[in-house]
This record gives C-alpha cells, sequence and structure tokens, in this order.
C-alpha cells in the first residue's frame, strides 16, 4: 500500500518542522485556548436564546407578526453573512487565528449592547444583520485552532469540550434570561435624549459587554503553528492573477475541494441544513408555544427549560462519546454512524415535543431531543475536520458551518411563515412546530445515512496517503 508525505507543521514565522519533529502545543497552553473559545461560544448562544425568551415582548411592543419575528430572530442575521461569512473565514486560513478571534468577539459585543437601543423594526434588524457578520469569523477560526493545538486522537475529545460553550449559553439563557425578563421587562421605559429604552432592552445592552471582555481574553491565547497539507490536496494559486486571488479569498478553491469528492461532502451538507432549520426554529419558537398553548410565563418557562437543558446536555456529552467510541472499535466511519443515530432520536422528539399533553411533558421530550442533538454533535463536527484539507480546513468549515448558519437562521421565519399562512390560528402554533418537524427532520436522517459509505472510504483513502 503506497504512503503519500505526511503533514508537517510551519509557525507563524514560516519555519518548518520534520514529521518527526512535530511539536503539539504544551497541555496548559491547548486547554487554555479551548477555555476561552468556550466563553465566547456560550456568549454567542446565550444570545440567542435570550432574543427567543424576548420574543414575545418583541412582537407586542412593536407589533408584529409571526412571520416579522421570525424574519427577526433569523434571517435579518444572515443578510450581510451570505455575502461576507465565507470571506471573513479565510482570514483564519492566513492571519493569526487569535487576532481573528479577539476582534470578532468585541464586534459581536459591541452590535449586540447596540441592538438594546433600536428604537423600531428596521434598527433592530439592522442590529441582527451587522451581529451575524460580526461573528462569521468565531466557528472558522475556533476549529482551526482547535484543530492544531490537539493532536487527532485528543481531537474528538477538544470538540466534546467546546460543547460546554453551548451547554453554558443554552442553561444560563433560559435561567438567567427568564428572571430577567420577568424582573426588567416590567420597569418604566429610559429616556436618554430622543431614544426611548424599554426594560427589557436593557437586557440586551448588559449581555453584549462579557463579549468585549472574552475578545480580551484572547489576546493570552498562544498561536499553535499550522500544519502544511498534504500533496493531494487542493493549493491556492500562489502566481495567478488579482481576479483569481480574489476567487481564492471567496472560497473557489474550497468549493473545489468539496465539489471533488460530492458523496461524502453533500449529504453532510444537506443533512445539517435541514436539521438546522428545525432545531433553530424549535430554539426560537419554544417559549411563545409554552406561552400561547400552556399558559406559562417566561421566568417559569426559563427555570424548566435551564434544567432541563443542563441535564440533556451534559446526558448528550456522555452517550455521545461513548456511543462514537463504541462504533470505532469495529467502523472507520464511527463519527457518521454515530451522527445517523442521533438525528433519528432527533425526528422523533421534535415531532413528539409539540403533541405533549402538559408543559412539563413538552420540554422533556423535547430535552430528550437536545441531549440526541448534542450527541451527534460533536461526531458531525469531528468528520468535516478529519476529511477537510488543511490547506483550507478555515474555509471547508466555513461553508459546512454556513449551511448551519444560513438554514438555522431561516428556521425562524419558516416556523413563522407555516404558522401565519398555513395554521393560521395564533394560538395553534403547536401545529406549525410539527409540520416543519415532517417536512425536514426524516429527509436530514437520510442524508446524514447515505454519508456513510462515501465517509468511509475517503478516511480510508486520506489513510492510504498517510494523512
Amino acid at each position: 500500500m503506497a504512503v503519500g508525505p505526511t503533514p508537517v507543521a510551519t509557525g507563524d514565522d514560516g519555519t518548518v518542522s520534520q514529521p518527526s519533529e512535530r511539536q503539539w502545543p504544551s497541555t496548559a497552553s491547548a486547554y487554555w485556548g479551548l477555555t476561552v473559545i468556550v466563553l465566547a461560544t456560550g456568549m454567542t448562544f446565550f444570545d440567542q436564546v435570550i432574543f427567543g425568551m424576548l420574543g414575545e415582548r418583541v412582537k407586542h411592543d412593536f407589533g408584529l407578526t409571526d412571520s416579522q419575528l421570525g424574519f427577526l430572530a433569523g434571517p435579518a442575521g444572515i443578510i450581510i453573512y451570505i455575502f461576507v461569512g465565507i470571506p471573513i473565514a479565510r482570514l483564519a486560513d492566513i492571519y493569526p487565528r487569535r487576532l481573528v478571534l479577539a476582534s470578532s468577539a468585541v464586534v459581536v459585543g459591541s452590535i449586540i449592547s447596540l441592538g438594546g437601543f433600536a428604537q423600531n423594526f428596521y434598527q433592530f434588524i439592522a442590529s441582527r444583520v451587522f451581529l451575524s457578520a460580526g461573528g462569521s469569523a468565531h466557528a472558522p477560526s475556533s476549529y482551526s485552532i482547535l484543530a492544531d493545538s490537539f493532536p487527532p486522537k485528543k481531537l474528538t475529545r477538544a470538540f466534546a469540550l467546546l460543547q460546554f460553550g453551548f451547554i453554558g449559553g443554552t442553561t444560563l439563557g433560559p435561567l438567567l434570561g427568564g428572571y430577567l425578563v420577568m424582573t426588567m421587562g416590567g420597569w418604566e421605559p429610559t429616556h436618554v435624549g430622543p431614544l426611548m429604552i424599554r426594560g427589557w432592552q436593557w437586557i440586551l445592552i448588559f449581555a453584549g459587554l462579557p463579549s468585549i471582555l472574552i475578545g480580551l481574553l484572547f489576546l493570552t491565547v498562544k498561536e499553535p503553528p499550522r500544519l502544511i497539507p498534504a500533496t493531494d490536496t487542493v493549493q491556492p494559486p500562489s502566481d495567478a492573477r488579482l481576479s483569481r486571488r480574489v476567487l481564492t479569498f471567496m472560497g473557489l478553491d474550497a468549493f473545489k475541494a468539496i465539489f471533488s469528492r460530492p458523496k461524502v461532502y453533500l449529504p453532510l451538507f444537506g443533512a445539517l441544513a435541514l436539521s438546522a432549520v428545525d432545531t433553530f426554529g424549535l430554539q426560537f419558537w419554544r417559549t411563545p408555544f409554552m406561552i400561547r398553548t400552556y399558559g406559562w410565563n417566561e421566568g417559569e418557562i426559563g427555570a424548566a427549560i435551564g434544567a432541563i437543558t443542563l441535564t440533556a446536555s451534559l446526558s448528550g456529552l456522555v452517550i455521545g462519546g461513548v456511543l462514537v467510541e463504541w462504533l470505532a472499535k469495529k467502523h472507520k466511519d464511527a463519527n457518521v454512524r454515530a451522527a445517523t443515530i442521533c438525528f433519528s432520536m432527533v425526528t422523533i422528539c421534535a415531532i413528539a415535543g409539540p403533541l405533549m399533553p402538559n408543559g412539563w411533558a413538552a420540554l422533556i421530550t423535547f430535552g430528550v431531543g437536545a441531549m440526541f442533538g448534542l450527541a451527534g454533535a460533536v461526531p458531525q463536527n469531528a468528520a468535516i475536520q478529519r476529511i477537510a484539507p488543511n490547506a483550507m480546513r478555515g474555509q471547508v468549515t466555513a461553508i459546512y458551518l454556513f449551511m448551519f448558519t444560513f438554514f438555522g437562521a431561516i428556521g425562524s421565519y419558516v416556523v413563522g411563515l407555516v404558522q401565519d399562512l398555513v395554521v393560521g390560528d395564533e394560538q395553534q402554533l403547536w401545529k406549525a412546530l410539527v409540520i416543519t418537524a415532517v417536512a425536514l427532520l426524516p429527509l436530514a436522517t437520510f442524508f446524514m445515512f447515505k454519508a456513510i459509505r462515501p465517509y468511509r472510504e475517503e478516511v480510508e483513502r486520506l489513510e492510504a496517503l498517510g494523512g
């Protein structure tokens, strides 16, 4: 069996190490970088959950329809991302990633706070638009820096620990958010010059400050040396014209790498996109669903969701890790095989949750679905990092996450449209959630299943090349 060249490492100064000299960052350095990334990731999800908790109040105070509210929560955040997300992600491939992450966190925090000063629907849209653009470099830079900080055998563990950012944001978001909404939502409006700031808007103003502080923490993270790609990977041209260099920056070569292996990449992308629509749609609409269907208030919802989410998330990490390790004993496609199993369980829970006879049963069912969703997230992320070309890992990851971000962002809008155009009755929001889940999640599970064999063959090909 022929074996190709082994990747070597290069530092920011351009020095190259031979394979035998490959030195990974110290354990302390790697885990400190992971810790700061977890904090930044947690704030991203915290903002998303907080905004969902405010949904009914935003709708009432700005006089919105459900589809307008869904647009504000989702598509408003991807208008600019469509154009700048992948080019910004290119920064992760050519500049120190810790600086890219620091800048991203500061920008995101500042925009979250500015959103609290919005005076009308269109100003709110503007804040959500630039929020997504500011955060578009976070995931590609984070994934890239982790992949160069942890040896392959420890990378899955790093991605598992990264989920604590998700856990923290989705646990503290409902708990703290519900408390703040009930406490500050009743405040009388504050007039600052020509601006009127409603009580609940102060929540957004204060929520952006931690991200700014986290941005400063990224300056303390040590930049790990990058891996030089194996010779079979797609290389950006070094002597191309300016127009060709622009296309490279826009992701042309990353797209070529993806479409050179369509059987493995496209099903993974399709499964992620479809599942993201339902996942984000449910995440935003569950608070309005609980209010309209069972008569709960934000404080009750936040306390219940926080406790259930914490239990489900921790359980999901354990289940996901155990499942992948068990499958890996016999299957090289363990990552995708595990994700397929988890997708099927998420599908069942997403359809059954809105049909439950009481609020607690609904939230617990959603929690079980979240548990399997998180269990499947780790192998999904690890799968892409395992097969992405090193030379453009940042942009390939950005394109993969674009599917998650773009389609996830339209999830709230899709549910809102189904509610306005198909269901009609505001008190029967549960029907819109069921219709969306039935239409999307079985197909997402099928796509993930179709990726199992091509992924296994790609892993075997890379192993034969020494990758």
